[in-house]
């Protein structure tokens, strides 16, 4: 059971206690509101904190005794970003995974099937990566995820079924588009915050300063400064004893239906 319906069962208990109790006492209507606001800054918390699964599971670690890592790149494919992304991968000999946008996929298809024949993951990122996407309607959600798991399947031959939500946002809606479509929603333990942090030395320390092993690094295709640390991050993780593996291996789970 989800974190969202263990609330709402919780809230409908105490409401009842209280209009039980405003039977009897007088009952200020100041706890109703409290009740109402507590309830709406919890379910605001978990529709934005990906790893709280609070409307659907989330996949965020893996084997935190292991020494694997992986590291995942959102929002492409995209000439020259994605391509100088793969550029280091195959110098160091490194798989990673990539959630992909629907829209992105049918303009750029030259370059996910590159990606995909290098031997990287290939998930779902939604068609159009809505800035509203937590305002959507299921109809809207399950389309988003449907179209780009057809224009993956067009190009790689497989349907993925990983899928990461656009700005890790979650809600009943987007919970039961998931369930619909069997996928298994993919989070992320370090969160580089690479599409805002311009320098190289920050965005390099704030990835490594708490890299161990199980955790999925969240990183983007079209970050000039993560394509410069891209390097000096995998030689860090070499020295101190991490692999790079892609998600199926760090989660075992299977990838594509």
């Amino acid at each position: 059971m989800s974190g969202f319906k263990k609330l709402n069962i919780i809230l409908l208990v105490l409401l009842s206690a209280f209009v039980v109790i405003d039977v009897f006492f007088d009952f200020h209507w100041a706890w109703y509101l409290s009740l109402f606001f507590v309830d709406f800054v919890i379910c605001i918390y978990g529709s934005f904190v990906l790893s709280a699964q609070f409307f659907t599971s989330v996949k965020y670690k893996g084997d935190r005794t292991s020494k694997k890592i992986a590291l995942t790149f959102d929002d492409g494919p995209l000439p020259s970003q994605t391509e100088r992304i793969l550029k280091v991968l195959a110098q160091y000999q490194i798989k990673a995974s990539f959630f992909c946008i629907g829209q992105r996929v049918s303009q750029h298809p030259h370059i996910l099937k590159q990606v995909h024949e290098q031997g990287h993951l290939i998930g779902n990122h939604t068609f159009h990566h809505s800035p509203v996407m937590g305002f959507l309607s299921l109809k809207y959600v399950v389309s988003e995820l449907t179209k780009t798991n057809t224009q993956i399947e067009q190009v790689i031959g497989k349907l993925p079924r990983f899928f990461r939500p656009p700005y890790g946002v979650t809600n009943p809606n987007i919970a039961e588009a998931i369930g619909q479509g069997k996928y298994q929603t993919i989070g992320w333990s370090i969160r580089s915050f690479d599409t805002i942090i311009r320098d190289q030395n920050k965005l390099y320390k704030r990835i490594t300063r708490s890299l161990k092993g199980g955790d999925i690094v969240l990183l983007h295709d079209y970050s000039e400064t993560t394509i410069q640390v891209l390097p000096r991050l995998i030689e860090y993780a070499h020295q101190n004893g991490l692999v790079f593996v892609r998600l199926d291996e760090l989660l075992n789970e299977e990838p594509y239906r």
